[in-house]
């Protein structure tokens, strides 16, 4: 495996803790917590399992950007390896943490003039920059150098788009993602909102339709003006415990589309604190987004 420079990011871009291994990535892992207890983010399926069982039950988590301090001693260790880094970071427009990358990464390079960090805002949530990460993984085995890899992220990041659709926004009002009058509106008239990031990586509901089927016909055709080379690519599709669901939602785009294969992902605890069990969500490339 080639290895010219590192390459990090958040437990946010919701790939399993062993794909990141398999491909060389490390991840710093996000804490979500309530008034009983305080948890890591570990990326491990079964206990994203036990984490929306207990939100089922009627327990709600939050999570805390990273820290200036502790993205400095996520980073230093990597520093002594000579090598450049390459982190890819949860979107700004949801997150704090990468205003606080940027600060880290000034400090570390006062401290180590020589280093070379390249702090990326994916502008993407979930395994949207999990995909970047990803690619880059791909592009460093092939020789690609990190700076050739990030001007590629900063080029091409906004061509990943993203469909969500969920019976319930409760999850996403009560975390302040969305306004709390679109998930009354929902609630009381059982519609399936579709939600979508904008070119900043904000999230916006962009459509309500009636039913699970209308909503993933409505997603069809919204991946149809947006879509490029389905037949070309790999479809990504990320659940917060909905597995069954989300496999029939993922070979219904395949088929459609023809996409060449799919990736299944589960939306881990720093994603899914925000978003609640239920939702289920198509990452794909295709024209910049809106």
């Amino acid at each position: 495996m080639n290895n010219n420079f590192i390459l990090s990011t958040d437990s946010g871009c919701d790939l399993s803790l062993e794909l990141c291994q398999k491909n060389n990535i490390i991840p710093i892992h996000l804490k979500y917590y309530n008034d009983e207890e305080v948890n890591t983010d570990t990326m491990i399926e079964a206990d994203s399992i036990v984490f929306y069982n207990k939100m089922r039950k009627g327990k709600l988590f939050k999570t805390s950007q990273i820290n200036t301090d502790e993205l400095v001693e996520f980073f230093e260790p990597m520093l002594n390896q000579n090598l450049p880094i390459l982190h890819i970071c949860m979107g700004s427009a949801i997150s704090g943490t990468y205003n606080n990358g940027v600060v880290a990464v000034q400090k570390l390079k006062e401290k180590y003039p020589e280093s070379k960090i390249y702090f990326l805002d994916s502008t993407l949530a979930s395994v949207g920059y999990g995909i970047l990460a990803l690619k880059v993984a791909e592009f460093r085995k092939q020789g690609e150098t990190a700076e050739q890899c990030a001007k590629w992220v900063e080029e091409n990041k906004e061509k990943i788009n993203t469909y969500y659709t969920t019976s319930t926004l409760s999850y996403l009002a009560k975390s302040g993602r969305i306004k709390s009058s679109s998930a009354v509106i929902g609630k009381f008239l059982a519609v399936n909102p579709i939600l979508k990031l904008d070119k900043a990586g904000s999230l916006l509901v962009c459509a309500k339709v009636l039913g699970k089927k209308a909503a993933v016909k409505k997603i069809i055709n919204n991946i149809e003006e947006k879509i490029v080379n389905p037949k070309e690519q790999t479809l990504y599709v990320s659940h917060s415990d909905i597995p069954e669901e989300a496999k029939i939602f993922g070979e219904t785009l395949k088929e459609h589309f023809g996409f060449k294969d799919i990736i299944y992902t589960y939306i881990g605890s720093t994603i899914g604190t925000h978003c609640g069990p239920g939702i289920k969500t198509a990452f794909f490339f295709g024209k910049e987004r809106d």
